[in-house]
Formats: structure tokens, sequence, C-alpha cells
């Protein structure tokens, strides 16, 4: 497999992450943004991350010059039609990514993979929308992209073996573990880690303890590098919200049934470090 150019849709937190991560394999990168304030908004992020890895001595000068010309951004979706690949990462809205999915089916290459990367959607919908069902996956990287080595693939019903084995090779090129997963809400990180935050905001709520004492109680007792609360904050809240309402949805769980103390700070715009305030106050850059 020789990768070539690789479209990514989507200038945010992920798909910013996503597209240092293979340009580092090497490859062309072509993301597309809403527009052009975010473009550039990306490409001031990523020189950010490249000078604190050559700071770092992570990387030297040289590579991280050429990674990043090996970035381009766009405002034109037609400008990701010649991609072997396009990564969707956009917000978590499957109606939203329908109609993307279906000018992404017009616009790119008929043999190219276009893939999701969702954290909980179905990605059968997605590829419904499209001519080439049995070209569509997901590829669930996680945030942050460059330094989490997880990446899910998601397999529906209407994948061929070849687009899974494109795939998987692509994300083990991009010095990621691969895991495929079944079409299921949730998938395995999200379906097993977001009952424990929304409990943990449970507890928040009950009283059982302060905010700041089961962070150090889950780190403390479980060994885990950060706390619930700290963790919703990283995430965001409103993409958490999101989540929990897609797993309920699907499973009908209680654990799944988002706590109201989670949705009020969502209508509050209390979204976490994205916004300088969640669980937690963050100073703003």
């Amino acid at each position: 497999m020789n990768l070539r150019t690789i479209g990514v849709l989507g200038s945010g937190i992920m798909g910013s992450g996503i597209a240092e991560v293979v340009a580092a394999t090497g490859a062309r990168v072509i993301v597309r943004s809403r527009n052009q304030a975010s473009a550039d908004a990306l490409l001031v992020g990523l020189d950010r991350s490249l000078a604190r890895q050559v700071e770092r001595g992570t990387r030297d000068a040289a590579d991280a010059a050429a990674l990043h010309a090996r970035v381009s951004v766009t405002t034109d979706i037609a400008d990701l039609a010649d991609c072997e690949l396009v990564i969707e990462s956009v917000v978590e809205d499957m109606d939203v990514k329908r109609v993307l999915f279906n000018e992404l089916d017009h616009v790119v290459r008929p043999d190219a993979i276009l893939a999701t990367n969702t954290s909980t959607l179905s990605v059968i919908d997605l590829a419904m929308e499209t001519a080439r069902p049995e070209r569509v996956c997901g590829v669930h990287f996680f945030n942050p992209a460059p330094l989490m080595s997880l990446v899910e693939i998601v397999r529906p019903l209407s994948a061929s073996d070849e687009t899974i084995d494109y795939v998987v090779d692509f994300v083990t090129r991009c010095g990621k573990d691969a895991v495929i997963v079944k079409d299921q809400a949730g998938f395995v990180v999200n379906a097993l880690l977001f009952p424990y935050l929304n409990n943990a905001v449970r507890l928040l709520e009950q009283g059982v303890a302060s905010m700041e004492g089961i962070d150090v109680a889950m780190k403390g007792g479980c060994g885990f590098p950060m706390g619930p609360f700290a963790l919703l904050d990283l995430v965001g809240l409103d993409t958490s919200l999101a989540i929990l309402e897609a797993l309920y949805s699907e499973f009908a769980d209680p654990n799944f049934a988002p706590v109201p103390t989670l949705r009020r700070m969502v209508t509050a715009g209390r979204l976490g470090r994205k916004t300088g305030r969640g669980f937690y106050d963050y100073p703003r850059r």
C-alpha cells in the first residue's frame, strides 16, 4: 500500500489531529473546512504542535517543515475529488453527516473509500447515503489523535473485505493499533466509558463526594490518568451528551440516560476546555 492523497473533512480538534497523523506517514493531506478562518486556524495549530515536538526533540526541524508542507486546506469539497480515502470528522450529528456523505459520494472518485470518525453513530446509515456502501466504514481516532494509539475500525454490514483490509493497513501505517469493531452504538470504548462518566456525575448529584474528590478517587484507586470530570471537560460536555443520547436511543439502558446536571451545563454553554469552562475553569489562550 502506497499512501498518496488522503482527505479530511472537518478542521476541528479531531480533524487537525488526524491530518497531522496522516501527514507523518508521508502522504499528502487535504483538509476541507467550512470557512477560511477555521482553515487558517488549523494551519496555525499545526505550526504550534510541530514546534512543540521540535522543542522536545521528538521531531527535527526539517522533518516538521516537510510534514507541514504536505498539509493543505480548502473550503471547497470538490478539492477532495482525487483522494483515495476521505475521513469525515465533523459534529456528531447524523443529519449533518448524511448530507456530507451524499455530497462526498458525488464528488470523490468512485473507487475511493469514505470513512467516518464518528465515536458512536451508526455507520450503515451513512453508507446507505452513497452508491458505494461496500466502500464505507468507520475509522475512529481518539483525542488527541497524534498521541492516542488506538483506532476503532467500524465494519458496517455493507463493507467489503477489501475496504476493511485497506483501512487496517492505513491505520497500521499511521502507527496506530487497529481494532475491528461491530457497527453498534458506542463500539467498544465509548460503550464502556460513558456509563462510567455519566454515573460519576450522578454521584456528584447525590452528594456522595465532591467533584474533586471523585476525580482523586478514580485516579488513586483505579490508576486512571485523569478523573471523570477532567475527562468530560476534555471530551466536551456537548459531545458527551450527544454520545449518551445515541447510546440510550439504541439500547434504552438507564446507565446511558444523561443525568440532568450534564444537560443543564450544556444548555448553559459550559462545554469544557473548548469554552474555557466546564466542570472546571480553564484559562483562555
